[in-house]
């Protein structure tokens, strides 16, 4: 195990511009945390985690890919309508279990092309189909028979390209994916960070587009909070008010990833000393 952790959070197309953005930002402002030891990529941070670790493409290339047009894109529906069902989900759950079988179920029971589909759109937004092999990447699931977290990694046996399709299958938008005979959701359904995974780590750089949790699901300061009090450095930075206005009211719309990753870029510049600290110290 080494010193430092990345955790990269979940948010749909708009969180992947906006990590990128900020992680374009801190590099270029000298604080470079793409070597970390560890990367936890949830839901939208499973992409950035794999672009990165790939070693494929810099973090200026990257960014520059979110500003590309996305004519040809396809636009799914993320907005207020799907976060109240989530939350009226959490609401009706005894806890984070109980929730993850309750939207295994939701998804389950929405009417999807196959999964194969979703399969190659992934594939194409990878820039590796192989695990990196210089240090860990965690890119997290939900079982939707159990509810349970389930973190993939270079050890489990699963195809990055799998692993990663199960942690953006977001329900009753994309289809579960089916792995080994079981059937996998979002990993942001346990957690829209699942900093939890870098539990044991010194240092950890929490990246996390939704600050929410709720009910039985515990926010990303919540588990930065207990990552500090079992001895860990732990940086957490989520969207300023500016950023979430460029979200828009649909994370997964395409047509706002380019000014989520500029807001990126520019919030940066408010974290570049505390991420030194932590980093670099």
């Amino acid at each position: 195990m080494g010193d430092t952790a990345l955790v990269l959070g979940g948010g749909g197309l708009t969180g992947i511009g906006w990590e990128i953005g900020l992680l374009h930002g801190l590099a270029s402002a000298g604080v470079d945390v793409t070597g970390a030891d560890l990367v936890v990529g949830t839901s939208a941070g499973s992409i950035v985690g794999a672009q990165l670790t790939s070693g494929a493409l810099g973090l200026d290339e990257l960014y520059a890919r979110q500003l590309v047009d996305p004519k040809g894109e396809t636009v799914a529906n993320m907005g207020p309508a799907m976060f109240a069902r989530y939350a009226w989900g959490v609401l009706r759950s005894r806890d984070v279990k109980a929730y993850g079988i309750r939207m295994g179920k939701m998804a389950s029971g929405v009417k999807h092309a196959g999964d194969e589909d979703r399969r190659e759109v992934i594939g194409k937004r990878l820039l590796s189909h192989e695990w990196p092999a210089d240090r860990r990447l965690v890119v997290t699931a939900v079982d939707t028979q159990t509810g349970e977290l389930t973190p993939f990694d270079r050890d489990s046996g699963v195809g990055i390209v799998d692993a990663v399709s199960a942690s953006c299958a977001v329900p009753g938008v994309w289809p579960p994916i089916a792995i080994d005979g079981k059937r996998y959701i979002d990993g942001g359904v346990h957690s829209s960070a699942n900093a939890s995974l870098a539990a044991g780590y010194a240092k950890v750089l929490i990246i996390a587009p939704i600050a929410l949790g709720g009910g039985p699901l515990p926010t990303p300061r919540a588990q930065a909070a207990r990552l500090t009090e079992a001895g860990a450095e732990v940086v957490l930075i989520t969207p300023s008010r500016e950023a979430r206005r460029t979200f828009g009211r649909n994370v997964l719309d395409p047509t706002r990833r380019a000014p989520a990753a500029r807001s990126g870029l520019a919030q940066a510049a408010a974290h570049v000393a505390e991420v030194r600290r932590l980093w670099q110290d």
